[in-house]
C-alpha cells in the first residue's frame, strides 16, 4: 500500500480560510497604520526599532561575507584583549564584530580587581591561544548572531556605535 505524499494529504480548512483574498486584505489592514495626515505607512516603519532591525541585518549580512583568515602565524605582543584586538584589525585589515569588541571588553573588566590585572596578559596566556580564541569567537558571532539579537543589545546600548568597528574596503 503506498503512502500519500504529504502533498497531497488534505487539510481540514475552515469557513474563514475559503477566501484568500479576505486574509490578504486583513493581513495588509493590520499591518498599516494611520499617520496624522491621514497617509499610512506600514507598522514597520513605524517603530523605531524596526530600522535599527533592519541596519542589524544588513550589518550582520556584511560580517558573514567577511573570510575569518586562514593563515595566522603572527605573535602579537599585548596588554589587554582590547588591546589584542586593535592590533589584529590592524594587522588583518578588517573589522571585527560588534560582539566580539563587546565580550572582549567584558574579560577585561573582569580582570579588575584581580590578582594579576597589572601583569600584561600575553605573559599569562600565550599570544597564539589569544589569538585564535579572538578567530574562533569572531568566526560564532559572524556565522551565527540574529540580526535581532543584535537590534536588541543595540537598542539598549545608545553609544553602541563604538564598538561596531569601521569598514575596511
Amino acid at each position: 500500500m503506498k503512502r500519500a505524499a504529504p502533498w497531497e494529504q488534505s487539510h481540514p480548512v475552515s469557513s474563514v480560510d475559503s477566501s484568500g483574498s479576505d486574509s490578504d486584505d486583513d493581513e495588509l489592514a493590520s499591518s498599516k497604520r494611520s499617520t496624522k495626515n491621514g497617509g499610512s505607512q506600514s507598522s514597520k516603519d513605524i517603530k523605531p526599532e524596526g530600522a535599527l532591525i533592519r541596519k542589524a541585518e544588513m550589518y550582520q549580512e556584511y560580517m558573514k561575507q567577511i573570510p575569518i583568515p586562514a593563515h595566522r602565524g603572527s605573535v602579537i605582543p599585548f596588554t589587554s584583549w582590547q588591546g589584542l584586538a586593535k592590533s589584529v584589525k590592524q594587522l588583518y585589515g578588517q573589522p571585527l564584530h560588534y560582539l566580539t569588541n563587546v565580550l572582549l571588553k567584558q574579560w577585561d573588566l573582569s580582570r579588575v580587581g584581580s590578582e594579576d590585572e597589572h601583569q600584561p596578559l600575553d605573559t599569562i596566556i600565550h599570544p597564539a591561544k589569544a589569538e585564535a580564541l579572538i578567530w574562533v569567537t569572531e568566526e560564532v558571532h559572524r556565522l551565527t548572531s540574529s540580526p535581532h539579537h543584535l537590534a536588541k543589545f543595540w537598542a539598549s546600548d545608545p553609544m553602541y556605535h563604538a564598538y561596531v568597528d569601521p569598514i575596511f574596503p
